[in-house]
């Protein structure tokens, strides 16, 4: 059973963004019959006690048009109604410091 469990978690692809105080993962993992699946996870440190706290989404691949064109029919309405400014966010150890202006990017599915 531990190989299986290793198996479903093995990890083939990974993508990290960081977006403000938030950071989100995306990972491609492949089950034991190497069917791969997305998980994404926000990662947000708490102001509190420093602990980072995790949410986390399992996409299956059976699920990926379903969820692609309802995520981007929901960031369509939010763009159409109101204003939406997208920054870009750059860390260094001690202050944050966005970037904007030509930086901008268009979503797209």
């Amino acid at each position: 059973m531990g190989d299986f469990e290793n198996r479903e978690r093995e990890e083939v692809f990974s993508k990290k963004v960081r977006a403000g105080k938030r950071t989100y993962f995306f990972d491609v993992k492949a089950t034991r019959s190497n069917d791969y699946y997305v998980t994404i996870t926000e990662s947000k440190k708490r102001l509190e006690d420093g602990v980072f706290i995790k949410h986390k989404i399992f996409l299956y691949k059976e699920d990926f048009e379903k969820f692609a064109e309802g995520l981007k029919d929901t960031i369509d309405y939010i763009k159409s109604n109101q204003d939406v400014v997208e920054k870009r966010y750059e860390y260094s150890e001690s202050t944050e410091v966005a970037k904007t202006a030509d930086e901008d990017f268009s979503f797209e599915i």
